[in-house]
């Protein structure tokens, strides 16, 4: 296992053993320094944002290697996938030392100066990840089932990660201010239809009165580790053909989980208090799901028969 992990692209690998070291930062951070900001533990950020991109990092460094066509061009987007977020962690750790919001701060100077520049980054990290999926949506390089677990994720992610596209947008309150030449403090937000720093789920900070757009974002992100996940525990449990369908049938049923959040988030609701009509949704995808996955599986059945 070792041997393998050398191979993969090593400057994503870097980044994941820096997000390591700005987790432990986190967690000393949450246990001594008792500030709050915007409702939160000055430190829940930059904690919850070195495990995302710690996993994603690994993740991506190992499609990469999997690579034999296009892999010299997959590196080079990965090389600028490692230094877009990089950056992007030294202004969250940056700005939670200095006690001030590194998302959508307004304020005159060195802060707003710090969003634009992540606001770039995360773009370019976007564009390079594009590339990365459409080298890797052009090849075989695994089993049926993996691959269409590679594929799937993938796309999902780029989807999940442009949900991030939304939060920079002005709230009424704050475009309001514009129309009377007032520049907000904080232009944009995550949170839908309240004000983001209310109560928040523990860990997670995910708003529990209103919309959220950090879900959405979250759940679509890591697909890139579930269905490659579901592609390996399925393995020893049924034929190549069977699992390829299994998971498609997963990957389908993520990518409307996803639509579901976004859709709920954007309307204001709380991921705990969903209303009937989200809930009817939720009941079709899943039994949608789960009959298409139990027709996958009888389908086979029938044929050895």
């Amino acid at each position: 296992m070792l041997q393998e992990i050398r191979t993969w692209h090593r400057p994503l690998l870097m980044l994941a053993v820096l997000n390591v070291a700005t987790l432990v930062l986190s967690v000393g951070g949450l246990l001594f320094d008792d500030r709050v900001l915007i409702g939160d533990p000055i430190w829940q950020k930059p904690f919850k944002f070195s495990v995302s991109i710690a996993i994603y990092a690994v993740t991506l460094a190992w499609m990469i290697s999997l690579l034999q066509k296009g892999k010299r061009v997959a590196w080079w987007m990965g090389l600028v996938t490692s230094v877009m977020l990089a950056i992007e962690m030294v202004v969250i750790v940056g700005q939670t030392i200095r006690g001030v919001p590194s998302h959508f701060n307004n304020s005159p100077g060195l802060d707003s100066l710090l969003f634009d520049v992540m606001a770039y980054a995360i773009v370019v990290l976007w564009v390079s990840n594009v590339v990365v999926a459409i080298v890797l949506l052009r090849q075989r390089v695994l089993d049926a089932p993996m691959m269409w677990a590679i594929r799937l994720g993938m796309v999902i992610a780029l989807a999940g990660m442009a949900v991030a596209f939304f939060m920079p947008t002005p709230t009424p309150e704050q475009l309001e201010l514009m129309r009377n030449d007032i520049d907000p403090a904080m232009v944009g937000g995550h949170s839908v239809g309240v004000a983001d720093g209310g109560p928040g789920m523990p860990i997670t900070g995910w708003s529990t009165i209103g919309g959220d757009l950090r879900i959405p974002h979250f759940v679509g992100i890591h697909a890139m580790q579930v269905l490659p996940l579901l592609a390996l525990f399925l393995r020893r449990r049924f034929d190549t053909e069977i699992r390829t369908r299994l998971v498609v049938i997963g990957g389908i049923f993520y990518g409307g989980l996803l639509g579901l959040v976004l859709w709920q988030a954007l309307r204001g609701q709380s991921l705990i208090a969903p209303d009937s009509l989200t809930l009817g949704v939720l009941g079709v995808l899943v039994v949608g799901a789960a009959g298409a996955w139990a027709s996958a599986v009888r389908s086979k059945g029938k044929e050895l028969v």
